[in-house]
């Protein structure tokens, strides 16, 4: 295997290093994604496809003792928006 360290010069080559492989993406709004990276920009605007959203929300304390329950759903292709990109990361999760 060639060394990963000539390759990456800067965090977009990382990314690139992904094109067409599993991500983790962690977004706000206690929001993160699963899926295959298939193209991005410097704006980190991405397109994922076979991906796995999980929403954490938490209930008020009143109602439910403050529970914090995890929202699962599949997407066949999904287009994110950058702004809301806090992290992305190499695998899956």
């Amino acid at each position: 295997m060639a060394d990963l360290s000539a390759q990456v010069q800067e965090p977009f080559d990382l990314v690139r290093l992904s094109l067409s492989e599993r991500v983790f993406v962690k977004l706000k709004g206690e929001r993160s994604l699963v899926g295959v990276l298939h193209a991005y920009d410097g704006h980190m605007n991405m397109i994922m496809s076979d991906v796995e959203e999980t929403i954490l929300m938490v209930e008020p304390e009143e109602e439910a003792n403050g529970v914090v329950q995890s929202v699962k759903r599949n997407l066949e292709m999904l287009f994110v928006r950058g702004d809301s990109v806090i992290l992305v990361s190499p695998g899956s999760r």
